[in-house]
């Protein structure tokens, strides 16, 4: 059996009722087979594979809160540090009622060759709880974030782990626990990011993942002799990704109709209003249903459809595994010619192969949604130099990265022979460097 059958049959073996894990370490491995077997004895003495899959640290614990009616409630938190070979692991916090140990390990896992790919020093992690923000109220929330914050603060640090958002996870949620950590450490560092702008936040950082995505599709589009301007794009999800995804596509001349949340979605054939949506989600907090109040002349749909919409280009932005086979079919069948993750692992497997076995562009979430960490990263430079960058010093050294990260999983995927497979590509690219580091930091 070849080393890379070896590891993917021992994680499987080793973590039992962990699906999206296992999904994670296969697709990565499978398109390093190339590189493994081209340095098998030596990984294999090294148990370099098995260093890779295996975190560092995997800490879970409990979270007791009380909520409004004096009742006490108890969540658990999880934070799995995965890689800390070419920097401070790096990585979200999802609050989600689905979030468990595995799916933990799966984002994790992801954000090492993501963050790799970005070029900036930062390791792999991701943290989160079972618990859910939606329904509660302010206070709720607070009492929460300190509770999950007492503990977790022993873990984290602006050199250590720096933890940012995610699923569940914005602005309010980030400052509770950043307020929780400097009155437990007494210190102020920028140990946490996505952090409001009045103190340590990053300009540009809220918008990052959606414009990163666009930045990519634009570039990788483009290396294919396709223009995004005029083209009709059809998007999941109507979180942060999704909302600025949506306004960057515009802006840069595409038509977006469709967007998505947990109960249905919109199609809204003149452009969705990005205004609008701001003011449901971000405002209100409320449901996809109170879009026709704004647009008349849309439709809402229960449950899911976005993927039956005809569109050139189709951007995933909600969930992981929410576009799958049939999916995959109806979307080649509408002659859609890109799929662009702005979510983590939003396409199954078998999804990703059909779409590239009939000349789709696709681009994996880890290069494809980087831009949300790259920024990250950028607010954490801007937090050791005690300095504040404009919007557009931001935003432009996003572009670049981005940028950057397109030619780096085009090049690599052809070095490699498989020239315009950019999952292999990513993977290879991220996976380089993470093995030179780790080859030079000895067996540790």
């Amino acid at each position: 059996m070849s080393y890379v059958d070896e590891v993917i049959e021992q994680v499987v073996k080793q973590n039992p009722a962990e699906p999206e894990f296992h999904q994670a370490v296969k697709e990565v491995l499978e398109s390093l087979r190339v590189v493994v077997e081209a340095n098998e004895e030596k990984y294999r003495k090294d148990a370099l594979l098995e260093r890779l899959v295996n975190p560092e640290r995997q800490i879970k614990f409990r979270v007791p809160w009380i909520d409004d009616q004096g009742q006490v409630q108890v969540n658990t938190g999880y934070r799995v540090q995965f890689s800390s070979a070419i920097g401070p692991y790096k990585g979200g916090l999802r609050l989600h009622p689905s979030v468990n140990l595995g799916i933990i390990k799966f984002l994790g896992f992801e954000q090492i060759f993501k963050n790799s790919l970005t070029g900036l020093p930062i390791g792999g992690g991701k943290g989160g709880s079972d618990f859910d923000p939606k329904g509660k109220s302010d206070r709720e929330v607070m009492a929460f974030c300190q509770s999950f914050i007492t503990e977790l603060y022993k873990y984290i640090g602006a050199d250590t782990d720096v933890p940012a958002g995610d699923i569940g996870t914005g602005a309010r949620e980030i400052g509770y626990m950043y307020g929780q950590y400097k009155r437990i450490r007494g210190v102020y560092e920028g140990v946490l990011t996505g952090k409001g702008l009045s103190y340590g936040g990053s300009l540009a950082r809220t918008e990052a993942t959606g414009y990163g995505l666009l930045y990519l599709t634009e570039e990788l589009l483009k290396m294919n002799g396709i223009e995004l301007s005029g083209k009709t794009i059809v998007v999941s999800g109507s979180g942060n990704v999704a909302i600025y995804a949506i306004q960057k596509a515009q802006q840069l001349g595409a038509k977006v109709v469709t967007c998505s949340d947990s109960t249905g979605w919109i199609y809204d054939e003149e452009g969705i209003d990005v205004a609008a949506l701001k003011e449901i989600k971000e405002v209100k907090r409320a449901r996809l249903t109170e879009y026709k109040n704004y647009r008349p002349n849309s439709e809402y749909h229960e449950g899911k459809g976005v993927w039956s919409v005809k569109a050139d280009i189709a951007l995933p932005c909600a969930t992981q595994n929410e576009l799958n086979l049939e999916d995959a079919k109806t979307l080649v069948s509408n002659g859609c010619i890109g799929v662009f993750e702005g979510a983590n692992m939003p396409t199954t497997l078998e999804a990703t192969e059909y779409l590239q076995a009939n000349n789709v562009i696709f681009a994996p979430g880890k290069a494809a949604n980087a831009g949300g960490v790259a920024t990250s990263a950028l607010e954490m430079s801007q937090n050791s130099e005690r300095l504040s960058w404009s919007f557009e010093e931001v935003d432009s050294k996003l572009k670049e990265i981005m940028v950057n990260i397109c030619h780096n999983i085009s090049d690599a995927a052809e070095r490699y022979g498989a020239k315009g497979n950019y999952v292999v590509g990513a993977n290879i690219a991220g996976f380089e460097k993470v093995v030179d580091a780790m080859n030079a930091q000895g067996i540790v």
